[in-house]
């Protein structure tokens, strides 16, 4: 009898240290994931930004592996079930998803408060118009891995019609990283190309950030170049590294080249851009929402002060600069002037809260705020831009400031006009796959 009781002990005992410390370990990543996701409630910070997973508490087991495979950390589990913790940390990664045993995990658009426009795109990212095709942040997908995976996916549909009568086999608009792969990929299957960019040079979203902003991306594989190595870097490195793409592949792009019309011919397009005109079977839109940045429509916004994002915080050392916007663009830009010596930086937003924005700026925007470098007005507008001030609302008491600098970090609009031209659709989601 003692003998058995000691063999009970001997197979018992481990096993119920690693019940222990299974449980302990389990109950400090709820009390963790709990904690995370009433800061955002406390915070407002409850909308996630763009696509972001929905979970189905039906089918979720609370396996845990959707939290470890989101590099944002914007996952956890409570009570057993996966969920959105940090809704304003997503950037439409989605390794949760795919990492899900069950399947309990889709993407989505917008949600039930929040409607988001997107382009109809059937699986090949074709839209409604055979022919045009949508690739990148234009079609909502933000995040640079995957904005590089279609723009190959998108010219691989492309190829597969085969070669046109018509000058050129497809324009590819737009240089960002869907563009850039998109062209890569346009000369691996031989195609007749034209790539144009609007800009003097390429990055697309990525050259509206400040300098020295750190970029989160993957491992990206490029049609040509293979796969390239990345993971947090600065926007001068990612830019370095497109140059360095560009010069080893020998594709051509068309810099400051700015295409103004797209007119449909049967079954080809006449591109028309402010140097020429391309016939092409195929046309490709890999332009950003960034490229078209919504303005304020107040008098005065037409001065040369005016912009509509930050190069370099440098050149306004010892000046008066008002920062308008809620995002983390805003937020970035109103953080790196205010540590520039003698600058004096506020910041004005409609909204009472900062809901969409990183942990990580909020903090620095409140260690400005708290040190007196920047001042903050919630539920603000601005409502005139003069030469040398700046006229404010708030609640509706005017402030008149000194003013010698206006950024503005409202985000940019979709080019509703342009794709109705075209005929495409539009659908807004609330929240759809």
């Amino acid at each position: 009898m003692n003998d058995q009781l000691i063999i009970y002990v001997l197979y018992a005992l481990p096993m119920a240290v690693v019940i222990f410390f299974y449980v302990l370990r389990h109950r400090r990543r709820r009390k963790v994931h709990t904690e995370a996701w009433r800061e955002s409630l406390e915070s407002g910070l409850t909308e996630p930004a763009s696509l972001h997973p929905v979970f189905d508490p039906n089918l979720c087991i609370g396996s845990g592996g959707c939290y470890k495979a989101c590099p944002e950390q914007a996952i956890g589990v409570i009570n057993g079930k996966g969920m959105l913790i940090s809704p304003a940390l997503c950037i439409g990664h989605g390794a949760c998803a795919a990492s899900c045993p069950v399947s309990a995990i889709k993407l989505v658009f917008g949600t039930e408060t929040r409607g988001v426009d997107i382009p109809h795109l059937n699986p090949d990212f074709e839209t409604n118009v055979p022919g045009i095709f949508i690739a990148g942040e234009l079609g909502g997908m933000g995040l640079i891995r995957k904005a590089v995976e279609q723009g190959r996916q998108a010219m691989d549909s492309i190829s597969k019609r085969g070669s046109a009568k018509t000058p050129h086999d497809v324009v590819i608009i737009g240089a960002g990283p869907a563009g850039i792969s998109a062209t890569l990929a346009a000369k691996h299957h031989g195609l007749r190309y034209v790539t144009i960019e609007q800009e003097d040079t390429f990055g697309g979203s990525t050259l509206h950030y400040p300098r020295g902003k750190v970029v989160m991306t993957e491992p990206m594989n490029l049609p040509i170049i293979g796969k390239i190595k990345v993971t947090e870097i600065t926007k001068e490195e990612l830019m370095d590294i497109w140059k360095d793409v560009v010069a080893k592949s020998g594709i051509q792009i068309n810099f400051a080249e700015r295409m103004e019309k797209i007119e449909r011919q049967g079954d080809t397009f006449n591109v028309t851009t402010t140097r020429a005109s391309y016939l092409a079977r195929s046309v490709l839109l890999s332009i950003g929402r960034r490229g078209t940045p919504r303005k304020l429509d107040v008098p005065g916004e037409e001065l040369e002060k005016v912009v509509y994002r930050l190069i370099d915080p440098e050149q306004y050392r010892g000046k008066h600069v008002l920062v308008v916007g809620g995002g983390d663009a805003a937020l970035e830009a109103a953080v790196a002037i205010s540590e520039n010596s003698g600058s004096t930086v506020t910041l004005s937003y409609r909204g009472n809260a900062f809901n969409r924005v990183k942990t990580k700026n909020r903090q620095s925007l409140e260690k400005g705020s708290d040190a007196g470098r920047i001042s903050v007005l919630l539920e603000s507008n601005v409502r005139e831009i003069r030469p040398a001030s700046i006229l404010i609302d708030q609640k509706g008491s005017a402030i008149d400031l000194p003013n010698d600098a206006v950024i503005v970090c409202a985000g940019g609009v979709l080019p509703t006009p342009l794709l109705k031209e075209i005929g495409i659709q539009i659908e807004t989601r609330h929240g759809d796959a």
